[in-house]
């Protein structure tokens, strides 16, 4: 049997889906996969710049990411404007350093879900401002923290599974 011929789980699509927000990242790779599981969730993708890396159609096509076209994207030059465009998200931000657990977030719908770059996560001013509001990953021991695009993974799965997507209801199988 072949695979591709296989229906597939799906679910439908979210009203007022969660916003994922990256704030400077910085490698390609984990923006790619992060903008391949906003695509498959349909939901929209924030990139705050700086970004370390070009989103152009070549440099897009030459990484090979041929669902690109499939994610909604947007740019902003800061955080600040990112808010500007959407003053009624609510920002939740996920750090290594958060105090409680991404499983006692409460997610809702259209929710800001912030993330901070690679090498050094989100900026302390951020931080500073949402303290109550900033979730984190827990691990279990010496590993600091995950992947980028890994703990998007895992958040953003985890507001959809609380915003009822998964819900027996709203899933059914599909042919490709």
């Amino acid at each position: 049997m072949v695979k591709e011929n296989l229906p597939r789980l799906r679910a439908g699509r979210l009203a007022s889906p969660p916003r994922v927000v990256l704030v400077a990242p910085e490698i390609p790779q984990n923006t790619g996969n992060i903008g391949r599981t906003t695509a498959a969730l349909q939901c929209p993708l924030h990139l705050v710049e700086p970004l370390g890396f070009r989103t152009d159609e070549k440099a897009v096509r030459r990484a090979g990411l041929d669902y690109w076209p499939l994610v909604e994207m947007h740019r902003h030059p800061d955080f600040r404007d990112f808010r500007r465009a959407h003053p009624g998200a609510r920002v939740l931000l996920f750090s290594a350093v958060g105090h409680r657990s991404v499983f006692d977030a409460d997610f809702r719908a259209g929710d800001a879900l912030v993330f901070g770059c690679e090498s050094v996560g989100l900026p302390p001013s951020l931080l500073d401002g949402h303290r109550e509001t900033t979730f984190a990953l827990p691990t279990v021991g010496e590993v600091r923290s995950l992947n980028l695009a890994n703990a998007v993974a895992v958040v953003l799965f985890e507001a959809y599974r609380q915003l009822g997507a998964f819900s027996p209801a709203r899933l059914r199988h599909e042919r490709p």
